[in-house]
């Protein structure tokens, strides 16, 4: 099992950063709602969204962008 991040799609394909590296996976190997900035679960060929560590990381980035922006 690995996790990673959905960095991008290009094409048919998603390119998901793991452990710092890119790794690029068939975009049909995700689930339908699957978008950038996704944390997921990569266990041979199924991939699946880990909602609860994508739910912390939107957070987390909220979190930093409201300290950027305060005044």
């Amino acid at each position: 099992m690995q996790k990673g991040i959905i960095d991008r799609f290009e094409g048919d394909f998603a390119l998901i950063e793991i452990n710092g590296e890119i790794h690029d996976y068939p975009r049909h190997l995700l689930p339908a709602d699957a978008r950038e900035g996704d944390a997921v679960i990569i266990e041979g060929n199924r991939i699946s969204i880990d909602r609860k560590a994508t739910a912390e990381l939107r957070k987390r980035i909220e979190e930093l962008m409201e300290d950027v922006w305060e005044d």
